[in-house]
């Protein structure tokens, strides 16, 4: 089975055959394969009224079971791993949209605290099981094996390369 990727290592193998470009084919391929699911997952998500990163902060909020209180806005930041800004944005949009509500911590005045409403946990659920389906179905091609495996090879690469953003930063 080919893929797009085979087209350009093919052309790089005929115009410079002495470089090794199979970096180059796994790097292309998780990016490709990243922009596809990003737009198979942002249909979903539309479909439910959310941006994706919306359904990343209701998702963030229902699965650290934050419960009425919510979850202080660092402690939201820290949890969803975005910066503070396109929290701000997004906080913004779900607020508006009736989803999260936005207080002042009543015991620490400089402390936002940040909950799901009853709207925003009925629209994340819904787009949850959505989301779920979704991910099964990018996945089916491959085995449960190969899942394991993959999942385990991704999350060395992914460790090994948080691990050197925080000792850059």
């Amino acid at each position: 089975m080919s893929d797009s990727v085979d087209r350009i290592l093919a052309q790089w193998a005929t115009v410079r055959p002495e470089l090794d470009v199979s970096a180059m084919g796994v790097l292309g391929r998780l990016s490709r394969l990243t922009r596809l699911v990003e737009r198979a997952q942002s249909d979903v998500f539309e479909a439910h009224g959310l941006q994706p990163g919306e359904f990343d902060i209701l998702a963030t909020l229902l699965r650290t079971d934050a419960g009425p209180r919510g979850l202080t806005a660092g402690a939201l930041t820290d949890s969803a791993m975005v910066t503070s800004g396109a929290i701000t944005n997004r906080l913004d949009r779900l607020v508006t949209k009736g989803f999260i509500s936005r207080e002042t911590d009543p015991e620490n005045r400089r402390t936002i605290r940040v909950a799901l409403t009853g709207r925003g946990a009925e629209a994340v659920e819904g787009a949850l099981a959505a989301h779920i389906e979704n991910e099964e179905r990018l996945l089916a091609a491959l085995t449960d094996n190969e899942r394991d495996q993959l999942a385990a090879l991704l999350s060395g690469l992914l460790a090994t390369h948080e691990g050197s953003a925080a000792h850059a930063e």
